[in-house]
């Protein structure tokens, strides 16, 4: 059972949680966080995660290295950490970070962390749950595989985004 935090619009918390999935649904106003990391190496390719198949949403297709909701009682940075490593097993110490970017969305506020480091594929750990593979992709390899429905549906905008604050963001270090 999964907990989160909710939030105004203002990133004020409300006071209160819902359950992931319970009775209890955001109403208008109302958000929860999900924090999301691009690791990028570098040679400039963003390392990517390919959904397991049998995922709801967006099962089977490529995505960025990892994302997911932040729990009830931690941070954006406490849950960008949490999902980096559960779902590919890279440590990371991103709570004195500021992310990168932040989107709202109409029930959540997503904070997107970039970090720069060179990983070997063989030494990640796999959540088998939720990720089937990893590779790393340059941008236009991401944008043809969004073009050809094999990506999530990112804007290509988004991803253009993501790889230029890359080049050009004082970001942490594995």
């Amino acid at each position: 059972m999964e907990f989160w935090d909710v939030y105004d619009k203002f990133r004020r918390p409300k006071g209160y949680k819902i359950m992931r999935g319970g009775d209890r649904r955001l109403t208008k106003g109302e958000y929860h966080l999900t924090a999301h990391v691009c690791v990028f190496g570098s040679d400039g390719r963003m390392l990517v995660q390919k959904r397991a198949g049998h995922k709801g949403l967006w099962g089977g297709l490529w995505d960025i290295t990892a994302s997911g909701s932040v729990l009830a009682g931690e941070t954006s940075a406490q849950g960008a950490e949490r999902e980096l490593f559960e779902e590919v097993g890279l440590r990371a110490d991103l709570c004195d970070s500021e992310p990168a970017a932040t989107f709202y969305h109409k029930e959540c506020i997503s904070d997107y962390y970039i970090v720069r480091g060179d990983v070997a594929l063989e030494s990640l750990a796999l959540q088998k749950s939720e990720v089937s593979d990893v590779c790393y992709l340059t941008r236009e390899e991401i944008l043809a595989l969004i073009a050809e429905g094999k990506f999530v549906p990112y804007r290509p905008s988004f991803i253009d985004m993501m790889f230029d604050m890359y080049a050009g963001h004082g970001t942490f270090v594995l």
